[in-house]
């Protein structure tokens, strides 16, 4: 194997050249205050909002008349009447006077019910979701004892009881929508008190309320933030729907009172009807569109996945150039990869990275963990994270540069000609499917199979990958079986459509010992019968002297040493490799701290 190799560059396309420059310029971090100025969907329905609650607000300086001023020469007055922009309503009072007193009623009926709402459910939700059963049980109980109530009926019985006053009404509403934000909030609890984060607040001695309000409700907050932007538009819709019905003061201007009595002289004075219509409809409108830019301020934009090759994340300046007859199967050339720091400059975690894998030989890709050996594994599958950016480097299949190609392109290399082994089996099944119906699925889209036919060749792929009764594990879901057998029916997956390429990652990870000696004779059988070459990503250098013929040692993010697996062993040549394999247990060597604490026992 051979890694001084150079190819001449050539020039990338020009549109990736342009994006590349883009890439490349400094990006400052920007907080959610900063995307949230930035969205024009934001900035207009905010304007919306803020212009109509303004109005609201200064209404008794710029209101013509009072809310309930009456005039005789009013009734039903055309729209442009002198002092009557809007027109009179059927009881002599103006229009334009009562839309503006009535934005108040409105915004005070959102905050209110939102309010009340978002502080009860989300109060009890970080409870619910956070402490045991018993307790999660409790508000379970109160809060769907509470969603059986008929809300609008409700408000209607309870009117003797508030005295028809508007804003107790909404306080009501405000606990009978609580269910609602409870359940967003202990949904997203549960998940989130078992991350590792939380656990390490627990040990680091933070106080419970602490760890839920700074490290539980800062996750949550995005979704409760758009439920009520939701809540306000349907508060302010419900209040409205209640004065319509007329129950509540009649001397509160309100946008449903307003409707009601633009309905009484809908074929006299129809516009009367819309004004208040139009007014509300923005109101509500805005609201919503608002919570979505909001949540997304401060949840963070998340693009969608950028790969390797989807041009706006590829800056190499140097490509391969024709296809070399001799070249191996996978060629890899000065590959460097890179991710933006806080600043916006770009931090380099895989450097001039150079290998290559020939037809049946098996590269051991070596480190320890974070020196860059998965990151060049997904360089080459061009799954990247997308704030990945490859900034040089060439890679090449079969002479087929990958580095440029888009998605598309990639995605008929991938499961066809490359194929890949994750580490950790049962996160990478779906628990929602079978065993047989994901394996097939991946089998009938890079194959082209009918089922029956795909059915076959996976139940006998699992028989030749060990599993003793292949029929029932076809059936079975991943739950139901082993994480040893369900890294064989992920290597089955792999291997269905005979890739030329094998990338293994980690692929004995949590497994036995006498697992991991079955999946690596598995992998070796594999290889022969199939021919594939494999490139086996691990820090364990047992497993590399049990398959690989060849290895290349990675020491943050570049290779410091590549040969043949028994040279490299007999005689390592860089001292990472040494401090390595100085670091194998070895059972002729007696650790003397022992022998001293026992003596210090027995004295």
């Amino acid at each position: 194997m051979t890694t001084n190799d150079k190819t001449a560059p050539v020039a990338l396309p020009p549109s990736t050249e342009l994006l590349a420059i883009e890439a490349t310029k400094p990006r400052k971090r920007r907080g959610p205050l900063g995307r949230l100025v930035r969205d024009p969907q934001a900035i207009i329905s905010g304007s919306i909002l803020l212009v109509i609650v303004v109005l609201g607000i200064i209404a008794p300086l710029i209101a013509p008349h009072g809310a309930n001023d009456a005039q005789v020469d009013a009734v039903n007055a055309a729209v442009g009447s002198e002092s009557h922009p809007l027109g009179g309503d059927g009881q002599g009072r103006d229009i334009l006077s009562r839309l503006l007193f009535s934005i108040n009623t409105s915004v005070i009926s959102a905050l209110i019910g939102t309010g009340v709402a978002v502080l009860i459910g989300t109060v009890a939700g970080l409870i619910g979701g956070y402490y045991g059963r018993r307790l999660r049980g409790v508000t379970e109980w109160v809060f769907s004892l509470i969603m059986t109530f008929p809300g609008m009926l409700l408000l209607i019985l309870l009117m003797p009881v508030t005295g028809g006053d508007y804003r107790i009404t909404m306080l009501i509403y405000g606990v009978l929508l609580a269910p609602n934000i409870y359940r967003i909030v202990r949904n997203l609890v549960l998940g989130v008190k078992e991350e590792l984060y939380v656990d390490a607040a627990r040990v680091a001695g933070l106080s419970t309320p602490r760890i839920l309000f700074r490290h539980v409700l800062v996750v949550v907050r995005g979704p409760i933030i758009i439920a009520a932007a939701f809540m306000a538009g349907a508060a302010i819709s419900l209040q409205a729907g209640l004065a319509f019905l007329g129950v509540g003061s009649k001397e509160i201007p309100s946008f449903g009172a307003m409707i009601s009595a633009g309905f009484t002289n809908l074929y006299i004075a129809p516009l009367q009807f819309l004004w208040p219509s139009l007014l509300l409809g923005f109101m509500t409108a805005s609201l919503v569109l608002l919570g979505n830019a909001l949540r997304d301020a401060f949840e963070g934009s998340k693009p969608a996945p950028s790969k390797v090759g989807a041009g706006q994340r590829v800056i190499a300046e140097t490509a391969m150039t024709a296809i070399e007859a001799d070249a191996p199967l996978l060629r890899v050339r000065d590959l460097a990869i890179a991710y933006p720091r806080p600043d916006g400059s770009l931090h380099e975690v895989v450097k001039n990275v150079s290998f290559d894998v020939s037809k049946g030989q098996t590269l051991g890709l070596v480190g320890e963990s974070g020196s860059g050996k998965t990151q060049t594994a997904f360089a080459i599958l061009g799954v990247l994270p997308n704030e990945a950016v490859v900034t040089s480097g060439s890679i090449r299949l079969e002479g087929r540069e990958l580095i440029g190609m888009t998605d598309t392109q990639l995605r008929t290399l991938r499961g066809r000609e490359i194929a890949y082994v994750p580490q950790e089996p049962m996160s990478n099944l779906d628990p929602s499917y079978t065993i047989g119906s994901q394996l097939l699925e991946s089998l009938r889209a890079t194959q082209g199979l009918g089922r029956a036919e795909g059915t076959e060749v996976i139940i006998a792929l699992l028989a030749r990958c060990g599993i003793a009764d292949p029929e029932k594990t076809f059936r079975s879901y991943p739950h139901e079986i082993s994480g040893g057998m369900a890294q064989r029916v992920l290597i089955a997956g792999a291997v269905a459509s005979r890739p030329k390429l094998l990338i293994a990652d980690e692929p004995t990870t949590a497994l036995d010992v006498t697992v991991q000696a079955e999946i690596l004779d598995l992998l070796r059988d594999l290889q022969e019968t199939m021919g594939m070459a494999v490139l086996l990503v691990t820090h364990n250098f047992g497993v590399v002297a049990d398959i690989c013929t060849d290895l290349a040692v990675m020491q943050s993010g570049a290779i410091v040493e590549t040969g043949r697996t028994s040279a490299v062993f007999a005689a390592p040549r860089h001292e990472y490799t040494q401090q390595l394999l100085d670091s194998i247990l070895d059972e002729d060597t007696v650790r003397e701290d022992l022998a001293d604490a026992d003596l210090e026992v027995a004295r």
